[in-house]
């Protein structure tokens, strides 16, 4: 099966706890996320608990469910660019 990359937007800490936490279990960042898609593609659910904790939360999930502020707007793709880039 063809290989593809995935670009995702994390929280600096975050990613760096992460790193560290898969480095010690003995996996790199890669092999961990796959290791999730594929319990997710397998169970046919997010493999964990997934709660409302504040309106925040719960305005997120509201406007995925309606397609509303999925991603910001860009005047052009210098600008694009470097937030991807960021």
């Amino acid at each position: 099966m063809a290989q593809v990359s995935v670009t995702v937007k994390t929280d600096e800490e975050i990613k760096k706890d992460f790193n560290t936490f898969c480095e010690e279990i003995g996996l790199n960042m890669s092999t961990a996320i796959n290791l999730f898609m594929r319990a997710v593609l397998r169970e046919k659910r997010i493999p964990f608990e997934l709660s409302l904790s504040n309106n925040e939360t719960i305005q997120v999930f509201k406007d995925v469910k309606e397609g509303k502020n999925l991603s910001k707007s860009f005047s052009s793709v210098k600008e694009l660019m470097e937030d991807l880039n960021a």
